[in-house]
């Protein structure tokens, strides 16, 4: 079974976000490659929405300079899915109270 892809208008809709964002952070985060169809198109998996989520997150909610959010990407090591998830949870609550 193939998985679905998104044209980059469809994942700007979801996200909320610009197109020549997306395009920029792609040139910030090298995490960040979208599949290029035979003719140049962008398209993005799953993968690579929740990863433009967590930068989202990174820039605008935590408030992390690009290459701050470059950084929390790459982190590592055993303790980090962890704590990362944990951070989440925690910034979920925030905003549910929030709202």
């Amino acid at each position: 079974m193939q998985q679905k892809t998104y044209k980059i208008g469809e994942v700007a809709s979801l996200t909320g976000l610009k197109t020549f964002v997306l395009r920029f952070w792609e040139t910030e985060f090298p995490q960040l490659v979208p599949i290029r169809t035979p003719t140049g198109q962008r398209v993005y998996t799953q993968k690579h929405l929740d990863l433009i989520a967590r930068i989202k997150t990174l820039l605008y909610e935590e408030k992390l300079t690009i290459d701050g959010a470059r950084r929390r990407l790459s982190e590592t090591g055993r303790d980090a899915p962890v704590l990362r998830q944990v951070y989440d949870e925690l910034l979920a609550i925030r905003r549910m109270l929030v709202d």
